[in-house]
């Protein structure tokens, strides 16, 4: 199982999300954070905007990984979510974006983090598997496609 999959599970996985921007977009995978693991909203809010006014996640094709360390966190967490409509997000080919991958780090995960990173650019290059993502009626198979990737079925 590719290390995306490993650490994603359904409960991370939100579809159809509408957003007015980045901001908004962070502010409510901050909320869903402070929920569900107790890291406190303003500090995965703030790590998020600070990793963007360095240069945008955006990779093109309507993906974004947005990644960053937060000190409150004591193991990787990674949120799939998928916006309805797309948001701006500074792509550099300029179309927006709606499948948004969040990659969440402890201040000492460096190694891992590049790994998964790197899992995550390679895995949305892949066009199949964008489509099939895009695709996916629930979180459950959302999951499965991530899941199978390097081999989807068809």
């Amino acid at each position: 199982m590719n290390s995306v999959a490993r650490l994603l599970a359904p409960r991370d996985i939100r579809l159809d999300v509408t957003v007015a921007d980045r901001g908004q977009l962070f502010e409510q995978i901050g909320q869903r954070l402070e929920w569900g693991l107790g890291i406190p909203q303003k500090s995965v809010v703030a790590s998020l905007l600070h990793r963007e006014q360095i240069g945008s996640t955006a990779l093109g094709q309507g993906i974004a990984i947005p990644h960053a360390r937060v000190k409150e966190l004591e193991r990787i967490h990674l949120a799939y979510w998928r916006l309805t409509p797309g948001i701006d997000f500074g792509a550099p080919d300029g179309a927006v974006v709606t499948d948004v991958l969040v990659i969440l780090v402890p201040r000492q995960a460096t190694e891992e983090h590049l790994r998964i990173l790197s899992d995550a650019a390679e895995m949305f290059s892949d066009a199949r598997f964008r489509e099939s993502l895009r695709c996916a009626k629930g979180p459950e198979e959302a999951k499965r496609v991530l899941d199978a990737w390097p081999r989807l079925p068809g």
